[in-house]
């Protein structure tokens, strides 16, 4: 085959060139306007923040007539008083019940669930699970997180179901749907907590509640997803043999969607066991009690200790669920059998060795683990030091300083101009609507100081979710080995990441985006990897027989292709990195989460607690919304690539 000389080969058009230069000309221009602007009006219109201002005064006097009104207004005696009583004994009924097992019954249950569900290997997990919650010294505080945690799990699938079936049957209840559970999955975990209180005052009952809102999210998708999956031949059959709508669904549709409607279950038992810490907040028992106070004292053992115990939970759990969902047909009378020897012999163990925990059978590693910390803290302080340092004075200082300084009215238009631009018009002016709101609500400077952390924490959560998941799609090896690591990563509570942050770098801002780097980095890496996995292998073979290298079949075919789904990890990113950063409140990262924690425990900040809560809710749906719609706007030459 004669090839041309590269002398011979057709120039690059200047029409080209000249649409490549005026795609830059626009971006080119509005920084140039940006920078003129902040330098002309710097220092003027940036709403600081006032812990007195009107409208939380006005929250205030609206929490006060509710506190006045709760025992004689018709809405609360007829309605809301009943709910939290109902729920308030539903937890009571799931802790008597719990704890009259003793830690033999309840072991005895668990291991029985989990032959039933998987065989013998999950009944040991299951065993080992809870005989360690025992050994840690968190039996009791561990019944009452599983008390509140199966109580909001039972609430969340008896609503979330039939929304769930409703959902994947009528495309109008879709419509409905959609938009609010988009909405209750973006907002952060905080903002549940002010509202709840106000209607449900504290205790086990709002804490059930506010656990039961931000778990139903994963059941009522997942069920409509199980339900749309149905293959429609197999309704029409039993439509043509005469059976009617309910007929169908109950001998149809859900035993065909059954094994996903259980994990639909299992990702409402993870979601309520990251919201069940929390709680501890607004009173709730648990294991959470002990985390919280130990954060608030930065007593790295003392708050390691009940994470631990949550994640052995969750571990369990989570075993048994997937083991259900999965299960097959085969050995069920052994299985059967397995429950009932298993749940026979811990009742029967109950009388003999004691409902309460042994003592003696505890241990303490508290100590052992504030002494690790203490070396860490004085043999890591120059590389921890210095990475703290640089983060804050090379990018949060400065991006701090230009968001708290410029008008708020700029930061407003810039936000849309960039969305527009990314996302289109629609995505514009939401994103402006937001900010716009957030300065309303007099918290436009803490939603810029919390905006800047989610910022910096989500480039650093998307860089190295880039890196894990593309190095996981070029190498079985390396995925192989990653993988375990991400699934104990997403089976851990929030809160657990914590942690490892606080050990490491003490509190502060840097602490909250390392937390929550940890937290978000597996479900980008994760969705990075199985975009570049999607991409068609007779593709791959074509740029490879026209003599691409890695590199450029990576940057040139790989990426290219698999854009939506790298925007996808970086919307979840987004996303999940605000969640992480508010709960980085607790460890000295300030701004808005400081705002909610305050309104919480102290009565005098409610109303700035409440409207904290909402103008966090806003900044999740600007940045949601900006990088949800990137993904529908694909410039000319990646349409004709994809």
């Amino acid at each position: 085959m004669v090839t041309a000389p590269a002398e011979m080969a057709p120039p690059v058009s200047v029409g080209a060139r000249a649409q490549r230069l005026i795609r830059w000309i626009a971006p080119a221009a509005g920084v140039v306007l940006f920078v003129a602007l902040y330098l002309v009006f710097k220092g003027t219109d940036v709403l600081p923040h006032d812990d007195d201002a009107a409208f939380f005064r006005g929250l205030n006097d609206a929490r006060d007539w509710v506190d006045e009104n709760r025992n004689n207004n018709p809405v609360f005696l007829f309605f809301l008083n009943y709910i939290r009583l109902f729920v308030a004994d539903l937890f009571t009924v799931f802790q008597s019940a719990l704890a009259g097992l003793g830690w033999p019954g309840l072991i005895g249950v668990a291991a029985g669930l989990g032959w039933l569900a998987g065989g013998w290997r999950i009944a040991a997990v299951s065993v080992a699970g809870f005989a360690g919650i025992g050994v840690l010294g968190l039996w009791d505080a561990s019944v009452d997180t599983l008390a509140l945690t199966l109580s909001a799990v039972l609430l969340s699938l008896v609503v979330g179901i039939p929304i769930g079936v409703l959902t994947g049957r009528s495309p109008s209840v879709r419509r409905i749907v959609t938009p609010v559970l988009d909405v209750m999955q973006i907002m952060p975990t905080f903002s549940y907590l002010s509202p709840i209180v106000l209607l449900f005052l504290i205790g086990p009952a709002s804490a059930t509640l506010a656990t039961m809102i931000y778990a139903i999210p994963p059941a009522i998708r997942i069920t409509a997803l199980a339900i749309e999956r149905v293959p429609p031949t197999v309704v029409e059959a039993s439509e043509s043999l005469g059976a009617t709508r309910w007929q169908t669904m109950r001998k149809v549709r859900l035993p065909m969607a059954l094994n996903t409607i259980a994990l639909g279950v299992n990702q409402t038992i993870a979601a309520a066991l990251s919201m069940v810490p929390l709680v501890a907040l607004i009173a709730a028992p648990g294991l959470g009690v002990d985390l919280i106070r130990a954060l608030a004292q930065v007593n790295v053992g003392a708050a390691l200790v009940p994470g631990i115990g949550i994640v052995l939970i969750a571990i369990v759990l989570d075993r048994i669920t997937r083991s259900a969902a999965v299960a097959r047909a085969g050995s069920r009378v052994w299985r059967w059998a397995g429950l009932v020897v298993a749940v026979v012999a811990g009742l029967a163990l109950t009388p003999v060795l004691s409902a309460e925990f042994p003592e003696q059978w505890e241990i303490q590693i508290v100590r052992p683990i504030n002494d690790v910390v203490s070396w860490i803290e004085g043999n890591w302080y120059v590389f921890t030091g210095f990475l703290n340092d640089t983060v804050a004075y090379g990018l949060l200082n400065p991006l701090q300083n230009l968001l708290t300084s410029a008008p708020w009215w700029l930061i407003t238009l810039a936000v849309l101009a960039f969305a527009w631009r990314i996302s289109g018009l629609r995505a514009g002016l939401i994103a402006a609507g937001c900010l716009a709101a957030i300065a309303a609500l007099s918290l436009w400077e803490h939603s810029m100081e919390t905006l800047t952390i989610v910022l910096v924490a989500a480039v650093i959560t998307i860089a190295a979710g880039a890196a894990l998941g593309i190095g996981a799609a070029r190498s079985r090896w390396f995925a192989a080995v990653l993988r375990p690591v991400l699934d104990a990563a997403q089976t851990m509570p929030s809160f657990s990441y914590l942690l490892p942050a606080v050990a490491l770098f003490g509190n502060g801002r840097f602490t909250a985006i390392i937390a929550s780097v940890i937290y978000a980095v597996p479900v980008v890496a994760r969705l990075v990897e199985d975009g570049l996995r999607a991409v068609p292998g007779t593709v791959l073979e074509a740029a490879r027989s026209a003599g691409s290298t890695d590199r450029q079949l990576l940057w040139k075919v790989q990426l290219p292709m698999a854009r939506s789904s790298l925007l996808l990890a970086a919307n979840q990113g987004i996303v999940m990195t605000l969640a992480m950063v508010v709960i980085g409140a607790l460890v000295g990262a300030g701004a808005l989460g400081y705002d909610v924690v305050a309104g919480i425990s102290q009565q005098e900040d409610y109303g700035k607690g409440l409207a904290a809560g909402v103008a966090l809710v806003l900044l999740g749906i600007m940045l949601d919304r900006i990088t949800q719609g990137a993904s529908g706007r694909l410039n000319p030459e990646k349409k004709r690539i994809a």
